[in-house]
């Protein structure tokens, strides 16, 4: 018994997974919420018209939100914006997720009458977990970055956390498809889809090509809810086993996307489901995929990054650079002391130095992919030589990571 608890929880296996996975709760969550940041005087603010929700909070909770001054809505509106864009980019991720958590507690209890959605309470619950594990940030994060660990995308943890949220994406599943066979209006007895195919197009389903055609068809509506009762009730127990696996997490996310293309559906069955859906594979195919393309890669002609050999803050720079090479594209050579600026050499024989060097880069490594509208934004390709230079001229001066020698830089 305990060596199968140790095998389904406590098992150390690689965190990548779940450092991709924040990324898509950041955006659900941000997708979620920032947009009622702009009606505050609708949403939020002591003009707004309010529904409160005191099933999910205590009344004594609900009345001492209730209490807030304008003010204070502002000021938690400014700590969600920065907590947020930190767990997205992931810099202290396990805080900032934190933070980021207490004021969506703080908007929902505030006002549920945008956002109080059975939805929101699955978010809630995923940001509970994310907040309960540093995992997060091992990659795909500026924390990192800030580490300079070249084998962060390797690194083993405790995967307790990961089958928390694999349970919660199965249980979702399985009583969404009891309550439609159990609770109101239900999907043996009643046909809901056709009702809902002859629904106004606004706040409910889509103009998709089969909609007016399904709305004349009661019969074929009928036994589409009863196939997307049996996809929900079966689905949670072909994602566990191990043969039914692959095909499991195919037909979830062929289920995902015909519900967004039909239905007018949350934010969090857009981003968060999808990816909840690739937890279920297993992470160490995952790294065993990545190391056969780093494989590949190394055995290939590869471009050539020449950088300054005897300077600390460019060999940290570079091992940075070497953090983000997750498929292992570029080849890193030292070059002289002095050398004046970072070269790039490709097989065919193009070179690019500086600044263009770097612009470069940025479509070779997938996380830097978000500086592509800065370095290529008008005037980048006069100011950003300017800034280069001046950066090279005086990088001796500039603080170097530590412990760079034994291979982990630490900021």
């Amino acid at each position: 018994m305990k060596n199968t608890w140790n095998t389904l929880f406590l098992e150390d296996r690689p965190s990548i997974g779940l450092s991709f996975f924040r990324i898509f709760v950041a955006l659900t969550v941000g997708l979620h919420v920032i947009p009622s940041f702009f009606h505050l005087d609708d949403n939020y603010l002591s003009t707004a018209f309010k529904a409160l929700n005191s099933t999910f909070f205590p009344l004594a909770f609900i009345n001492w939100v209730q209490q807030s001054p304008d003010a204070l809505v502002i000021f938690f509106v400014w700590a969600f914006v920065i907590t947020w864009f930190c767990f997205l980019i992931g810099l202290f991720s396990q805080i900032s997720c934190i933070l980021m958590t207490a004021c969506c507690y703080y908007f929902y209890a505030l006002n549920s009458f945008h956002i109080g959605t059975l939805s929101w309470d699955i978010l809630l619950v995923t940001l509970f977990l994310m907040c309960v594990t540093p995992y997060h940030g091992d990659y795909f994060s500026v924390d990192a970055l800030r580490r300079g660990d070249t084998d962060a995308w390797r690194r083993t943890r405790p995967f307790f956390i990961q089958r928390l949220l694999q349970l919660q994406t199965a249980s979702t599943f399985f009583f969404t498809g009891l309550y439609k066979i159990t609770g109101e209006g239900n999907w043996i007895t009643g046909n809901p889809i056709y009702y809902l195919m002859n629904y106004p197009v606004q706040g409910v389903t889509k103009n998709f090509i089969l909609k007016e055609w399904m709305a004349v068809h009661p019969q074929f509506c009928y036994v589409t809810g009863l196939m997307i009762v049996a996809t929900e009730l079966t689905l949670p127990f072909l994602l566990f086993i191990p043969k039914t696996r692959r095909a499991a997490i195919v037909l979830g996310l062929c289920w995902h996307v015909l519900l967004v293309l039909t239905l007018d559906v949350p934010t969090i069955f857009l981003f968060l489901f999808p990816a909840q859906m690739m937890l279920f594979i297993h992470p160490q195919k995952i790294t065993d995929w990545i190391e056969s393309k780093r494989r590949i890669n190394a055995q290939s002609p590869r471009p050539k990054v020449t950088y300054d050999g005897g300077c600390g803050f460019c060999r940290s720079s570079v091992r940075v650079l070497q953090v983000m090479d997750l498929w292992s594209k570029l080849e890193y050579i030292p070059g002289p002391k002095g050398l004046s600026e970072m070269r790039l050499d490709f097989p065919d024989g193009k070179t690019y130095g500086g600044f263009f060097a770097f612009r470069r880069l940025v479509w070779i490594l997938p996380m830097l992919y978000v500086m592509i509208p800065i370095v290529y934004f008008p005037g980048a390709g006069i100011l950003g030589p300017l800034v280069y230079r001046w950066v090279a001229r005086n990088r001796y001066l500039f603080p170097v990571f530590h412990s760079c020698a034994s291979g982990k830089c630490h900021l």
